[in-house]
């Protein structure tokens, strides 16, 4: 079954932000400052892009979008970023409404369209443990006599952790977070043009049928000072430090290596 991956790289949709801005050329600015895309690109390099290259079940699509009009040099960067992730490819957008374009680019991936597919959809700033494309699929085949009475079905992974990177390393906390963006996936069936973009993650158990899995942690949310989410007033997570056996752990099972994210993070 085909599995296809959306990640938006600061893609200046119409909508689908939480802080707003008046004109698009206002949250191209935003997007495009240099301050926040390098953290936005030591971040894909250091949580996202690991935690897709170790995935046990390789046999997946990302498609990253962005706007057409990102600076080359930013595009070069990406390239190389991805090059060896032969899973990924960049696909540019002009500004168009949120869902509207991300719903033409999943559909538009589909292979065979009459076939049923997954789907799933990160941030740039998460990672989903190595197993989850695996378990997705797996997911898909064990309730197989549920997907065949409906158009769709969620697929959810309701444990994992928010995180924080620095120079210093890694601190995380362990939460329950169900129907978040990272580790939820998706089952369509053929001939049905209904994508993960058609709904907000949080709210896709009242569309279709959700099947939720409190084990094992699946996937780990970023905080940092672009979060989106984060650019109005919300409540703090306290995050603690990793203990040696603690970043052993994260990294066996989603490939971040704090060495790797000091070193990224060093010049900040």
């Amino acid at each position: 079954m085909q599995v296809i991956g959306l990640c938006r790289f600061s893609y200046p949709a119409i909508g689908g932000f939480q802080v707003d801005h008046d004109t698009i050329e206002e949250r191209i600015a935003y997007l495009y400052s240099e301050s926040r895309l390098e953290e936005r690109f030591r971040l894909f390099e250091a949580v996202a892009l690991p935690s897709l290259h170790a995935q046990t079940d390789s046999d997946f699509e990302l498609i990253i979008v962005i706007g057409d009009q990102l600076p080359a040099h930013h595009v070069k960067r990406l390239e190389a970023l991805i090059s060896d992730i032969p899973q990924a490819c960049i696909h540019a957008e002009p500004p168009r409404p949120q869902r509207e374009v991300m719903k033409q680019i999943l559909n538009a991936a589909r292979r065979d369209f009459s076939q049923p597919c997954l789907q799933f959809r990160l941030d740039d700033d998460d990672a989903v443990a190595v197993d989850f494309v695996e378990r997705l699929r797996k997911a898909a085949a064990d309730c197989a006599v549920l997907t065949a009475q409906h158009k769709s079905v969620a697929f959810d992974w309701t444990k994992g952790y928010i995180a924080e990177y620095s120079a210093d390393g890694i601190a995380a906390t362990e939460i329950f977070r169900p129907f978040d963006v990272a580790a939820l996936g998706m089952w369509v069936k053929g001939d049905c043009h209904l994508t993960i973009m058609n709904f907000a993650h949080n709210k896709i158990n009242r569309f279709m049928p959700a099947v939720s899995f409190d084990e094992p942690r699946m996937f780990v949310r970023g905080h940092n000072e672009s979060n989106d989410s984060r650019q109005k007033a919300v409540k703090g997570v306290q995050v603690t430090p990793l203990s040696f056996e603690d970043a052993k752990r994260f990294h066996k099972r989603f490939a971040i290596d704090i060495d790797h994210v000091q070193q990224i993070f060093k010049g900040s």
